[in-house]
């Protein structure tokens, strides 16, 4: 699948796209994301004090041609206005082995279907809706990684195993051939991501990356140049063994 790219943050003083721009030094820690991700409440990982940490890597940099950097983002419950429709799952993250469905609330469509697209979707009274492939939605104080930790907008990164392991880190050099402005180029741009999350089966790919951005910043928010997707992208990349 392929979804035009958002989201899925960011301060954006760095140079447009391609031309000869000189390549980013990846930093050995990170600065300061259905078709998408989703994280996985499993019983090992009830909160984010107890979820593990992110692999260190060290290593040799590495520059990876021909990769698509799609984004995925946080929905915001009070920028969706259409009716609501109910939605059942778990109501907390700590379900353990009792995962009986019950009623969450009713909420926007277009929001619960934002949720299901991107995992994570933030709710008037604070709290977030998240859904995964393998468990469903859940009610959590956090948009999660695939390991239970929260995902950090602008850093948090997908991908899947055999294409990108848990705990490399990257750079966007180069943002390829497709249509981009040099405003959402420099914003991918700025950024070393770390890879925390993975794709629901099946969405990914050998050279497909998914950025977290962070929360949608105003109504049809997928309309915007942010939402958008690079392809044939340069990347600039320390693999996790």
């Amino acid at each position: 699948m392929i979804r035009k790219l958002l989201i899925p943050l960011i301060a954006l003083l760095l140079a447009g796209c391609g031309g000869d721009e000189q390549p980013a030094t990846l930093a050995s820690e990170p600065p300061g994301h259905p078709p998408e991700t989703g994280a996985y409440p499993g019983d090992a990982y009830p909160g984010e004090s107890s979820a593990p940490p992110v692999p260190a890597v060290t290593g040799r940099t590495v520059e990876l041609t021909g990769w698509e950097v799609t984004v995925y983002y946080t929905a915001v419950e009070s920028l969706h206005t259409d009716k609501s429709t109910e939605v059942t799952g778990c109501p907390t993250i700590d379900c353990g082995r009792n995962r009986n469905q019950q009623r969450l609330g009713a909420f926007p469509a277009s929001f619960v279907k934002a949720v299901k697209d991107e995992g994570t979707g933030r709710t008037s009274d604070g709290r977030y809706l998240n859904w995964s492939y393998d468990t469903g939605y859940w009610m959590d104080t956090a948009p999660r990684d695939t390991a239970g930790r929260p995902l950090r907008p602008w850093i948090s990164a997908a991908a899947d195993a055999g294409a990108l392991k848990a705990g490399s880190r990257f750079t966007v050099q180069r943002c390829g051939t497709a249509e981009v402005t040099a405003e959402v180029c420099a914003k991918l741009k700025a950024p070393t991501w770390t890879i925390v999350d993975e794709f629901t089966p099946g969405l990914g790919g050998d050279k497909h990356v998914d950025v977290y951005i962070g929360e949608e910043t105003g109504p049809g928010f997928t309309d915007s140049d942010l939402y958008t997707t690079l392809e044939n992208a340069t990347l600039s990349a320390i693999k996790a063994q």
